[in-house]
């Protein structure tokens, strides 16, 4: 295809990256490291969604709302006085002081010191190795594409008249609504639904499918949703919205349930029904560089184009979308960008964790039993229950589990679902173990400091190795024991 454009004779820069968030940010830093000359041009702000509407001011909010509900607890338990009236506006605060605070980690004097030459400023790709940055035409051996994606709006009647939210331009709010509508049970819908309905708003979420966390397994699913309702919000499932209406001050959306119409009143409304790729405006369609199924740009296993010297990775290639998984294909990315015409490496997706930060933490990685299931893959079961954790009877925390899928008959692990207080950490020692081959029997025998909650780890790796002893073991332990004793 390269055939068809000039090919300089000669380059300003081994690399240009296109796009500053996670996956952009490691292409970049990790090609300077390996002496290229590389340019990063961001069309909008340093750091990403990530930094700016994802991760960073999610886990904020998630984390004032915590010590809001952990206030309360401790005043139900006699601790502490009653806890007065929460101060929503400071928790707004909180979050974008958060934000300014983690700035610095990927801000533009920071890279250009670490030998990154970055650009503010729209970037337009014009031929395969020619990129236009505010009206300069840089020269390049290689692309990569980092554009990350946006939130997914769905075409609503009345949607643009009564006004909305997204995960990008809520935490403009100056203060918590106190009736937020929340269309969307996913990940992010469920995260914030939990945290301002701890700051006093009243929440309702709304999800189009019959069950929260749709990727997850049923018996998680129920878990969250029990666990939302319990922190007062109202959450309906299997509820299709249909379109949205304003009469004065008053906003309605309206929903079809089971051929039945439904309204439900709310001050902001926040639409959490996904995201989508940015494969638009930086010159993708005068290439023609091809779109997959689900809209990502289409790459091979090297994370290359039909162009093999440009490259994407990060939310826009996908099928991850995740801080970590753009931040793991950004460093393959420029490797492949830089060597690729000598030596290539296959990006790693076959084990990739998986948080939702609601509380308590939901994580996997590796396959569930809806995925073995449907994939025809035969897995047995190893199941231990939080409530006997030591650490999670003093923590008052005692909901939850690890649920660990293996080959039938050996320790192999296939998968691994946590829900607890602190999935996310536990779940790495499990990705370890996934990604270089260890089974359970290595998770058994690793000493496991006491009392945390990673114990359940060991815990259920010991509840795999005793079903799978063989009987006669057992017996013929007895019998030499009582040999030993001399009573045989």
């Amino acid at each position: 295809m390269s055939a068809a454009w000039r090919k300089p004779r000669r380059f300003d820069r081994n690399l240009v990256v296109i796009g500053a968030g996670s996956a952009g940010l490691v292409s970049a830093l990790v090609a300077a490291k390996l002496g290229a000359k590389v340019t990063l041009v961001e069309g909008n702000v340093m750091g990403g969604d990530c930094l700016n509407t994802g991760c960073v001011p999610s886990k904020a909010i998630i984390h004032a709302a915590r010590l809001v509900a952990q206030a309360r607890a401790a005043a139900a338990m006699g601790l502490i006085g009653a806890v007065g009236e929460v101060d929503t506006a400071a928790a707004m605060r909180y979050v974008r002081s958060c934000i300014a605070a983690v700035a610095p980690h990927d801000s533009v004097e920071r890279f250009q010191g670490l030998g990154v030459d970055v650009r503010l400023g729209r970037a337009m790709i014009t031929s395969p190795w020619t990129v236009e940055v505010s009206g300069e035409t840089l020269t390049t051996r290689a692309i990569v594409i980092a554009a990350g994606a946006e939130p997914a709006v769905p075409p609503l009647p009345g949607l643009e008249a009564v006004g909305y939210l997204t995960s990008e331009t809520i935490w403009a709010l100056e203060t918590v609504p106190r009736r937020l509508l929340i269309l969307g049970g996913g990940p992010i819908g469920c995260e914030l639904a939990q945290a301002f309905a701890r700051l006093g708003a009243e929440v309702t979420v709304a999800q189009k499918a019959d069950r929260l966390l749709e990727r997850e397994d049923d018996e998680v699913s129920a878990f969250v949703h029990a666990r939302l309702r319990r922190d007062g919000i109202q959450v309906l499932t299997g509820h299709q919205a249909v379109a949205a209406e304003r009469q004065g001050d008053e906003r309605t959306m309206l929903f079809h349930r089971q051929g039945a119409r439904v309204s439900i009143g709310f001050d902001a409304l926040l639409v959490a029904v996904g995201r989508k790729p940015r494969t638009t405006g930086y010159g993708l369609e005068t290439l023609g560089i091809g779109l997959g199924a689900k809209g990502t740009i289409e790459t091979n296993p090297y994370l290359q184009t039909q162009y093999p010297n440009i490259l994407a990775c990060g939310d826009v290639a996908g099928p991850f979308q995740f801080t970590h998984a753009a931040g793991h294909q950004g460093g393959y990315a420029a490797i492949n960008a830089l060597f690729g015409n000598i030596h290539r490496i296959r990006a790693d997706r076959a084990v990739m964790p998986a948080v939702t930060y609601i509380e308590p933490e939901v994580g996997r990685a590796g396959l569930n039993e809806r995925e073995t299931t449907a994939q025809g893959i035969a897995y047995a079961v190893s199941y231990y229950d939080l409530a006997e954790s030591d650490r999670a009877i003093v923590d008052d925390a005692r909901e939850g589990f690890v649920k660990v899928l293996t080959v039938p008959g050996k320790d192999r692990i296939l998968g691994a679902t946590i829900v607890a207080p602190r999935a996310g950490e536990m779940l790495a020692e499990l990705t370890l173990a996934m990604q270089r081959g260890l089974g359970l029997k290595a998770v058994f025998g690793t000493i496991h400091a006491y009392p945390t909650y990673t114990e359940a780890n060991r815990s259920v790796a010991g509840a795999w190795r005793t079903s799978h002893a063989p009987p006669w073991l057992f017996r013929w332990l007895a019998r030499y024991q009582a040999w030993m004793r001399g009573t045989a």
